[in-house]
């Protein structure tokens, strides 16, 4: 054992010595400079510390291996340089996150013309390949070109990268640490790390907004003109800034608006400015007054000689207005007066409104035929064509000056003129009548001014505080009013009374409609019956009446025929008689006649059964019947009977 460590005690020895050798080879290569690692995650900037070129003349990188800091980057792993030559800064990459934006800053290059904001990147915008950027041509200063999301290779030796969370650089001097903190402050003042993101979300602060775009870099403006003209839509709504420029872009605010979207736009060369949209509402319309644009020619006619109106998109008042909706207008480019369409109503009294046009107007104070001075409420509606809008606005500015320096004067001293034709009582009295002359009066006056008078409302005449004169006749008109309506409250009261009565009735009646309509019902059923009867009766007796002219009709021509026949028998008879009798000349021989005669006819009555006297007797004077004639014979021989006596009386007178 001890054999074997005396055989290895050279061991230690040598340890020590390898160890010493590889301390001073690593001081070595760290202080030459010979080997050095980069991170993956890094970049190296080499530093050429001497050079047989000698060092840099003009600029701030070593172009042509002069000493000095070199153009060309170094990427993760080790490299190797030449002893005690080189020098490697190791810097991170440049990181921009996502949905923000990086900005450039050139430490060498060509020096910015006048009036130039911003490094011109038309023909080198690489900002990885610095030695292309300085040999063609790039400027010095912020550049026109922005960077995005991601991870960028480049030079902190020429270019200063500005993100939201970092800036990146190689070693800055205190000057250079002071101009860079301000253009942070810039940048963060005017929200340039995010994009410009316009977005329509209901209910929000941020909705309906549009962007108003001042662009910084580029020619200045004409004369004479407020915004820049749009120059199409090459620029990829500002976010292009060479393009913008090629397009004769102007620097100033542009009358071009940006709307809902997401916009990368660099800060330093435009600068955003979010406002409302315009929003025009139903029952309105838009008079646009452009504060830009061409001249154009007057569109109003030879009959308005109140100012010009002009096609949309000249300079001055619209001819055409904008129609009910929303509008991305430029507000820096002209104004849009609102005028309504509908009816809207005007109201002179105090502490009332109908409109947003009348807040300034008060009742008027008349001054009556007898020395009354009322205050006089009143309303007016009023409508304007929306043809006619434009004209409005031309030769008024706006309704509320229409309103104010027109409408209210011309309402007040048509008002204050009447009233002092009428007394107070009549004034109140004939409100009516006044308000129809004023409708009639007034229409020819609005149409003077492009309105559409409507209707007038006169509200009742009051006293102005502190005057108790006008209270006192209003007393007195109330009570003679209340003494009329008196009178007619007892005669309605009356007619009340009436009615009441007649309710009563009904009431009544309809409790006993029952037994009512029961009796009316017997009295018809009753009334029906006797006219039943009362027509069977009739037909009856029209029936009776028939069979008692047939039986007279027939008894008269069978009596007839038997009686003229009994009458000539009887005739002959009686001739046999009387001859008979006279031969006999004495009484007996009558009598014995008298009786032989009527036992003939009582005989000719049995054979003939027909009744001695009639079942039916109908007058008339010519009736001749049986009876009748027997009558007529007894009278006859009764006659003759008498005759005889008489000429006996006379014989012995004789």
């Amino acid at each position: 054992m001890s054999n074997l460590i005396s055989s290895l005690g050279w061991f230690p020895t040598a340890l020590v010595i390898l160890v010493a050798v590889a301390f001073v080879l690593a001081v070595f290569f760290s202080v030459s400079g010979i080997v050095r690692y980069i991170p993956n995650d890094r970049i190296g900037v080499v530093e050429k510390l001497w050079s047989s070129s000698g060092s840099v003349k003009a600029g701030l990188l070593a172009l042509h291996g002069e000493a000095g800091l070199q153009p060309e980057l170094r990427r993760g792993g080790f490299h190797f340089f030449a002893p005690f030559q080189f020098r490697v800064h190791i810097h991170p990459m440049v990181s921009v996150t996502q949905g923000k934006i990086g900005y450039v800053f050139a430490r060498d290059g060509i020096d910015l013309p006048a009036g130039q904001t911003l490094a011109d990147n038309a023909k080198v915008e690489d900002f990885r390949d610095v030695r292309s950027f300085l040999e063609g041509g790039g400027q010095k200063g912020p550049q026109r070109k922005i960077l995005r999301e991601g991870t960028h290779i480049i030079n902190p030796a020429l270019f200063v990268v500005m993100t939201e969370e970092a800036t990146y650089s190689l070693s800055l001097d205190a000057k250079e640490k002071a101009y860079y903190e301000q253009m942070r402050g810039v940048l963060d003042e005017r929200n340039g790390f995010t994009p410009v993101v316009l977005k329509e979300v209901a209910g929000t602060h941020d909705s309906d907004q549009l962007a108003i775009v001042t662009v910084q870099d580029g020619p200045g403006l004409p004369k004479d003109e407020l915004l820049a003209p749009d120059v199409g839509d090459t620029h990829n709504s500002f976010q292009e800034p060479e393009k913008f420029l090629a397009a004769s872009g102007l620097r100033g605010r542009q009358e071009r608006v940006l709307v809902e979207g997401t916009y990368y736009i660099n800060r330093l060369f435009a600068t955003v400015e979010l406002i409302k949209k315009t929003i025009i509402p139903v029952g309105y319309v838009g008079v646009v007054v452009s504060y830009t644009g061409r001249k154009g020619s007057d569109l109003s006619g030879k009959e308005y000689s109140h100012g010009e109106l002009v096609e949309s998109g000249c300079r001055g008042v619209w001819r055409d207005p904008l129609m009910p909706g929303k509008y991305a207008f430029n507000t820096y480019a002209g104004k849009i007066e609102l005028v309504p369409t509908t009816n809207f109503v005007l109201m002179w009294k105090s502490g009332e409104s109908g409109s947003s046009f009348d807040n300034n107007l008060r009742e008027i104070t008349l001054i009556t035929k007898d020395a009354f001075e009322p205050q006089l409420p009143l309303s007016v509606v009023v409508h304007i064509d929306y043809r006619k809008a434009p004209m409005v606005v031309q030769r008024f500015g706006n309704v509320a000056q229409l309103v104010e320096q027109t409408l209210d004067p011309m309402v007040s001293s048509y008002f204050k003129n009447v009233s002092q034709t009428k007394t107070f009582i009549e004034l109140i009295q004939s409100r009516s009548e006044l308000q129809t002359n004023a409708s009639a009066d007034m229409k020819e006056r609005f149409q003077a001014y492009s309105l559409e008078f409507q209707e007038v409302l006169i509200g009742t005449p009051k006293p102005q505080p502190g005057d108790t004169k006008i209270e006192n006749i209003m007393a007195q008109l109330r009570d003679r009013q209340i003494a009329r309506e008196q009178v007619e409250t007892f005669a309605q009261k009356q007619i009340a009374a009436d009615k009441e009565r007649e309710l009563n009735e009904a009431e009544q009646r309809a409790a006993k409609q029952k037994e009512l309509t029961g009796s009316l019902v017997d009295i018809s059923i009753k009334e029906n019956q006797g006219s039943a009867n009362v027509k069977a009766a009739e037909k009856k007796r029209q029936e009776i009446e028939a069979l008692a002219h047939a039986e007279k009709f027939k008894q008269e021509m069978e009596g007839s025929g038997r009686a003229s026949a009994i009458k000539s028998v009887g005739e002959a008879e009686a001739s046999a008689i009387k001859a008979k009798s006279e031969a006999l000349q004495g009484e007996g021989a009558d009598k014995q006649l008298m009786q032989t005669v009527m036992l003939r006819l009582a005989e000719a009555f049995e054979t003939s059964k027909v009744p001695l006297v009639p079942q039916i007797q109908m007058g008339g004077g010519g009736d001749t019947n049986a009876f009748n004639t027997l009558l007529s014979l007894m009278g006859s021989l009764k006659a003759g009977e008498l005759a005889q006596s008489l000429k006996h009386d006379e014989a012995p007178r004789a």
